[in-house]
Formats: structure tokens, C-alpha cells, sequence
């Protein structure tokens, strides 16, 4: 989904696995500002038919789509698993991104895969189940871990709709360094898919610029998009501000 004003820093949503860019909707209506759902590639065709994709595979996706979209400069706001394929893309487009803002998102360290943030026992559980039953997690997990503030209606939309990844997206080493451009976390105090400390490895990672909380849990774009909005519009002020006094010094 598009919208396109070129005169104006624009937003590049990532999504967390399972999804699709629609995700994003209402955290992006009334944003007037150009914004880009960015897509994971085959998101339309059945699971097996992703089974052998790469992360370059999905990278390279992505990065199709923002050189297409005619905006000169864009903040990546990515979720979850998206923070991994996010830092490829900060490195391909370094002199477009604006920002980057991590909303509960993944962020491995140069090297590191989605596998690698994870605590050690969820590490070694997470890489057998990966084996074994692929990417798909079961309903219940779904339910406590991604849905645990949303209404049931919203709950089962989300279990019915879950897409499977590849699995290499989640164990394949990401060769990527943290991106020179201001940057924002946006830790999300009731997540049970990524707790509190797991999100404190992600800011030590990260180094951001600013931390900002919204207390809800790992899928604000639904539970909160109007205070996901808040937050991503400030932080646009705040880059915009700092552009301004940087061209008067």
C-alpha cells in the first residue's frame, strides 16, 4: 500500500513474521506522510513454496520495492523478526534512510541471526521446533504470545491468517551493522513473545538514540496504533528538527 508525496520524509513499514504489510493499517492512517507496507516475497502462494527462500532471498524483495517507490528520504520502522532483514536494508539505502525505528523488533548483533537474540533455552527449543514443525507456531502460542492484550475476534483473525516463514530467515547469520541515522526502540512493556530482558538485549544492541515505552503487548500496530502513531511522529519531528538546525550551523 502507497501513498506518495515526495516532498515529505516518508515511513517504510517491515512486518514481524506471519503477516502481511496490512498489518500496519491503522497505525498508518492519518499519517499524511508517503508511506510503504514493504512485502515479504510469496506471501500469496502456499508455504512449501517458501520453504527454500533465503534471507538475501527476502532482502533482495524488499529492496526491489523501495527502489521503486519514489520517495527521497523514509524512516524503516520495522517489527519483531523484520528488524533482521531491516539492517540489510539500512545498509542498501544509505543515503535515503532517515531513521530507524525498532518497535519490539529483533536485533542481532553484525553476524547474528534472529536465532541468536533469543535466550539460550528458547534458542535451543525454537531450533528443534524449527526442525521439526517449521514456522508455523501452534494456535495456543500464537494466542499467549503474540495476542495476549487483543480482543478475541482480533485474536482469531491473527491464528487464522499466520503466513510461515522460511526457516532460513530465522537461522541464517545476518551480515549487518548497526545504521549511522538516529534511531528509536520502542520497548513494549507487556510483550510475552519478547519480555523485558530480551528487549533490553535488543536497545544494548540497537544504541538508540531515544527509548520511548508503550505499554502494550507485541503487536501495538493493533492493540495501540494511535500511540504507536504518536511515537513515530515525534520521532519524524525530532529528525526534522535536527535537519534544520544542522543546515542553519
Amino acid at each position: 500500500m502507497k501513498n506518495q508525496k515526495e516532498e515529505k520524509i516518508g515511513f517504510a513499514f517491515i512486518h514481524g513474521a506471519g503477516f502481511t504489510g496490512e498489518i500496519w493499517s491503522s497505525a498508518a492512517a492519518d499519517l499524511e506522510h508517503p508511506y510503504l507496507f514493504v512485502e515479504y516475497p510469496l506471501r500469496e502462494k502456499e508455504a512449501s513454496s517458501r520453504k527454500d527462500l533465503h534471507l538475501a532471498d527476502y532482502v533482495s524483495y524488499m529492496a526491489d520495492q523501495l527502489k521503486e517507490w519514489k520517495v527521497d528520504s523514509f524512516i524503516l520502522v520495522a517489527h519483531s523478526l523484520g528488524g533482521v532483514p531491516a539492517l540489510r536494508i539500512a545498509a542498501e539505502f544509505p543515503g535515503r534512510i532517515a531513521g530507524f525505528a525498532a518497535v519490539g523488533a529483533a536485533i542481532p548483533k553484525n553476524g547474528g541471526s534472529f536465532l541468536s537474540v533469543l535466550p539460550f533455552h528458547k534458542r535451543i527449543v525454537m531450533s528443534a521446533v524449527l526442525k521439526k514443525w517449521g514456522t508455523k507456531p501452534p494456535d495456543s502460542a500464537i494466542r499467549s504470545g503474540l495476542c495476549n492484550d487483543l480482543p478475541e475476534n482480533k485474536t482469531e483473525e491473527i491464528v487464522k491468517g499466520f503466513i510461515p516463514e522460511a526457516v532460513h530467515v530465522y537461522t541464517e547469520k545476518s551480515h549487518a551493522s548497526i545504521p549511522e541515522v538516529p534511531r528509536l526502540y520502542i520497548n513494549l512493556t507487556k510483550d510475552r513473545e519478547f519480555n523485558s530482558s530480551m528487549q533490553k538485549k535488543m536497545i544494548a544492541h540497537f544504541s538508540p538514540d531515544s527509548v520511548q515505552q508503550l505499554e502494550t503487548g507485541h503487536l501495538p500496530m493493533l492493540s495501540d496504533p494511535e500511540g504507536l502513531r504518536r511515537i513515530l511522529l515525534s520521532f519524524l519531528k525530532n529528525i526534522n528538527t535536527a535537519g534544520v538546525k544542522m543546515k542553519r550551523s
